[in-house]
């Protein structure tokens, strides 16, 4: 099964193939392609790494294969090989500078090795490195007070974890206490985690292991490109009272979902969506939870919320990926009342709020008000959406641009009015921008959507340096 799935995330399929030796080819041997397009070149950048002795590429690749996860796979026909970064950019063993758009909804949210980050995280570790939460330390109640400010209206209480996963794993198990109801429901083309838990409410067996979990019921996704009824919010929202009426017994434990989903795609949810949906959660007694892995810490530009958008306040919020800026740290902030449902017992993280990491995301808060990078979203994001609707006009090959902020996705198509996923294209092209020095990934149930997330300190030149690579590359196509 895990073959297969590779096979179909990261292979062009043999009809797909035969497509991608044509537009492999030359652009000389199409003369009424685009051909004018010149070559881009990188921005200019003050750092050079030190030198790399490590072993190489290949030498990485046979010990990965050999010891690690079979299941991980990897970008691109020749694999990266990432030594050192900065900001934006990452270095690879030969001392190539790559505009990385990608990373920053891995983990990365004010920029590779920011200094500040930095010399939180050491001299937090110089001082102490972990201590059981048993005893006081104020790095983590400090980290909570700034991370609770950022919310709206009683969201004040924090659990810290390890993780998005953990996290997201928290919230459902405190909604179900809090309520005493188990059902729960979610999008389809969600992505919520790799546990047992999460995945059963991920709906995306294509991504992760079909793990049926009781109690879960998935909604009709509101994609305004793909979905049913088009950017009809709350047509969709009709789908979760259906659910509730004819799926459960009337009564619902949660509901969960992204603003705009990442791993699904760049998908922003059909306006008027969230507050349809919140109602009836409400009406039946459930809990909203809002799944901020990927979309919050103020990467959407015009909010620091992903939800804020569609003007709705959740019962529980989830974060992880940027809080901590490549630490591992994730978080649950919800109101004193739905905290106190763990009090019933004894619960806490082991390692979920540590010194080190919570210096780290107390750092990250602070860089982003003093750099004031959700106004750097804002500007730079919409920039670069503009040129991006404007490569679509050009390029019959791009049928949707989509998201906000620097959260951006841009879908191919062989056939618009079909909406015919490109594969093969999208692979092709990541593969040769990669060649040209800018990372993006990929997403999407088809696999078909670049996702544009780079870190927020994203200027004007790297949005044009990455419109331009991409020109290029679909010109010689």
């Amino acid at each position: 099964m895990q073959s297969f799935i590779r096979r179909r995330l990261f292979s062009p399929s043999s009809t797909s193939l035969s497509r991608l030796r044509y537009f492999s080819q030359p652009a000389h041997n199409h003369p009424s392609l685009h051909n004018d397009v010149p070559l881009p070149s990188i921005p200019p950048f003050d750092y050079s790494p030190p030198p790399y002795n490590g072993p190489s590429a290949d030498q990485i690749l046979s010990k990965r294969k050999e010891f690690l996860n079979p299941a991980i796979c990897h970008y691109y026909r020749n694999p990266l090989l990432v030594v050192d970064g900065k900001m934006q950019y990452l270095f690879d063993d030969k001392g190539r500078r790559y505009l990385d758009a990608f990373g920053g909804i891995a983990t990365v949210c004010c920029g590779h090795c920011h200094p500040d980050v930095v010399e939180a995280i050491i001299n937090q570790t110089k001082r102490l490195q972990h201590s059981t939460v048993l005893y006081l330390n104020q790095s983590i109640s400090d980290f909570a007070e700034a991370l609770a400010s950022k919310l709206p209206g009683d969201l004040k209480v924090v659990f810290f974890t390890n993780s998005g996963t953990e996290a997201n794993e928290l919230a459902i198990m405190m909604a179900r206490l809090y309520t005493g109801c188990h059902d729960i429901i979610s999008l389809r083309n969600a992505y919520h985690g790799n546990a047992a838990g999460t995945m059963g409410a991920t709906a995306q067996s294509i991504w992760k292991f079909n793990v049926i979990q009781s109690g879960v019921h998935h909604a009709l996704n509101p994609d305004p490109y793909r979905g049913v009824f088009g950017a009809d919010g709350e047509m969709y929202a009709k789908d979760v009272q259906n659910l509730i009426e004819f799926g459960t017994s009337g009564q619902v434990g949660a509901f969960i979902s992204e603003a705009i989903q990442g791993v699904g795609g760049i998908v922003e949810l059909a306006s008027g969506y969230l507050p349809a949906v919140y109602k009836s959660i409400k009406k039946a007694g459930g809990l909203c939870i809002a799944d901020e892995v990927q979309a919050g810490f103020a990467r959407t530009g015009s909010s620091f919320w992903g939800f804020e958008s569609q003007g709705v306040v959740p019962d529980i919020v989830t974060v992880a990926k940027g809080i901590g800026n490549g630490t591992p740290l994730g978080a649950v902030v919800t109101t004193p009342e739905i905290a106190k449902v763990l009090t019933r017992s004894s619960y806490f993280n082991t390692f979920g709020g540590n010194p080190v990491c919570t210096a780290a995301g107390l750092a990250v808060l602070k860089v982003i008000e003093k750099e004031k990078l959700q106004e750097n979203a804002h500007v730079v994001g919409t920039y670069l959406k503009d040129r991006l609707t404007a490569l679509k006009d050009k390029h019959d090959i791009i049928g949707d641009v989509r998201g906000r902020g620097l959260m951006l996705g841009v879908e191919l198509v062989t056939d618009r009015e079909l909406k015919t996923p490109a594969k093969a294209e999208t692979l092709h092209v990541m593969d040769q921008m990669k060649e040209l020095g800018v990372l993006i990934g990929k997403g999407g149930y088809y696999g078909n959507v670049f996702r544009i997330t780079p870190p927020l300190c994203f200027t004007k030149e790297d949005a044009d340096f990455l419109v331009d690579a991409m020109d290029y590359t679909m010109s010689k196509m």
